[in-house]
């Protein structure tokens, strides 16, 4: 629900922004256990959202970067 000056709250600001992430997922021309590990990282930040809006959306912003190609690991591809 929107707030009374047409603005979003946190909360459905984040939940947008996952359920975009969420189709973005579905999406990639992944290999299976490719796709089970981005899903693993996206359903992580989801339950991290339950407990603490701000560090789920810091986390997204970085796993959105990450779908972008604008952040690269240098963990060898290994998703934290």
């Amino acid at each position: 629900m929107a707030a009374e000056d047409g603005l979003t709250s946190p909360e459905e600001e984040l939940a947008r922004r996952l359920r975009d992430a969420q189709r973005r997922v579905r999406d990639l021309p992944l290999t299976g256990e490719e796709r089970e590990r981005v899903a693993r990282r996206l359903l992580a930040i989801c339950d991290a959202a339950k407990r603490d809006i701000p560090h789920a959306t810091t986390r997204l912003e970085g796993f959105i970067a990450f779908l972008d190609g604008e952040f690269d690991t240098p963990s060898g591809g290994e998703f934290t």
